[in-house]
């Protein structure tokens, strides 16, 4: 599986080597502990993880897909299990799964964005050209 977009996306790893980590921490931790940060570059491979002045703003699209996906996963799911349930807590129950799913949107969003752009590379760099302490960018 290692070599394969799904395990940078599942692994939090650099796109690129698989080796290095691409957010500082899990989902949750990650909001509230480094305030959504990420690392600036790959400390294995030291793949710069911001390509160009606004690239994040693709992860945008891809966390509405991501949104839309639970939406109609929690719309259908409500229906199915309680088919005479009120409309209002349909509401209440799709928008606080949103909430709750927000940071995990968040952070799987931005790995997936990138890897539409990074591809996997299994060679190793000189060690002069290694950032061997990447900083965490917000």
């Amino acid at each position: 599986m290692k070599g394969t977009k799904l395990y940078s996306v599942l692994h939090n790893s650099c796109p690129r080597c698989h080796q290095g980590k691409f957010w500082p921490a899990g989902p949750v931790v990650n909001l509230f502990k480094h305030k959504g940060g990420m690392f600036e570059t790959c400390s294995h491979c030291g793949l710069k993880y911001t390509r160009e002045i606004g690239f994040w703003y693709g992860a945008m699209y891809v966390s509405y897909a991501v949104s839309v996906a639970i939406f109609v996963a929690l719309w259908v799911a409500t229906t199915v299990l309680d088919p005479d349930m009120n409309i209002f807590t349909q509401m209440g129950i799709v928008i606080a799964g949103i909430f709750i799913t927000a940071p995990y949107n968040y952070w799987f969003s931005r790995i997936m964005w990138i890897n539409f752009f990074v591809h996997f590379s299994g060679e190793e760099l000189k060690e002069s050209e290694i950032d061997t302490d990447p900083q965490i960018i917000t």
